[in-house]
């Protein structure tokens, strides 16, 4: 861990979350009050990427480029640019934030980036771990909505009491704005190739990983740490889905490293 991270006025005053792989901005579920109101005089607005939520009935692109344009345009179609913002990202959104980044460095002061991986600098088994191959083939082969999505819930959370109301809550997302096999692969397309290359963020960046992520090894955020110098939290059992387990604690990493 160091203290790389620098002071950004504009930190913290606009907030844009972006989801990961097949869920959409309705699984942030009860973290989204959290952060309003540990933020309370912040902008929160929430992002779908292309093929998820609102946008279920459209392709997804198959290249994180592809979906950090047609996101970034969502963003300035709904006036969200006017002020630099701070993105809070997951898994393959926080790759979608970090190629914002590079691409358009005056959109974003500040980015904290969760249990994400980059090709080149992992390889494949640590960014989709081997251990959780056969869930994946049984989620596949899973039919019954309800139980496919307690399922994903048991692979990418570690706290056990909320199980069967967020699966309730999932199962109705999935019903009523269903992501498609296509979309899904898609993005896993895009996930798997997305490189960044060298360059570095202007914006601060802090990283945050779970080591009882069994999704995406916890080494995935230590070689990005390593890499580029980066600040680096991590939560001590925590799965892949960091708000949902322990939303409080990422609040308590943002003020203390991210907001100054």
């Amino acid at each position: 861990m160091n203290s790389s991270i620098g002071i950004n006025n504009d930190a913290g005053k606009h907030w844009i979350l972006l989801r990961g792989l097949s869920r959409e901005s309705a699984h942030w579920g009860a973290f989204v009050p959290l952060l309003q109101a540990s933020f309370p005089d912040a902008k929160v607005s929430l992002l779908d990427l292309p093929g998820t939520g609102r946008f279920y009935q459209d392709d997804s692109p198959n290249t994180i480029k592809d979906i950090t344009e047609q996101v970034r345009s969502l963003a300035q179609s709904e006036g969200l640019l006017e002020q630099p913002v701070t993105i809070l990202a997951l898994s393959l959104g926080a790759m979608v934030a970090w190629e914002w980044m590079l691409s358009h460095p005056e959109d974003i002061c500040g980015a904290a980036l969760i249990n994400t991986s980059f090709a080149g600098l992992s390889p494949f088994y640590q960014r989709l771990r081997w251990q959780s191959y056969g869930k994946f083939f049984a989620l596949a082969m899973q039919r019954d909505l309800r139980k496919r999505e307690l399922a994903i819930l048991q692979l990418v959370n570690n706290s056990r009491d909320k199980d069967e109301q967020i699966a309730d809550e999932w199962t109705q997302i999935q019903s009523q704005r269903p992501i498609s096999p296509k979309n899904s692969f898609r993005q896993i397309v895009a996930a798997a190739n997305y490189n960044p290359g060298n360059s570095k963020p202007v914006a601060p960046v802090l990283l945050l990983n779970t080591a009882g992520d069994r999704l995406v090894a916890p080494a995935c955020s230590e070689a990005i740490h390593k890499k580029w110098n980066l600040e680096l939290c991590t939560h001590p059992w925590a799965g892949h889905d960091l708000t949902v387990d322990d939303g409080e604690w990422v609040i308590s990493q943002l003020k203390e490293r991210l907001i100054k």
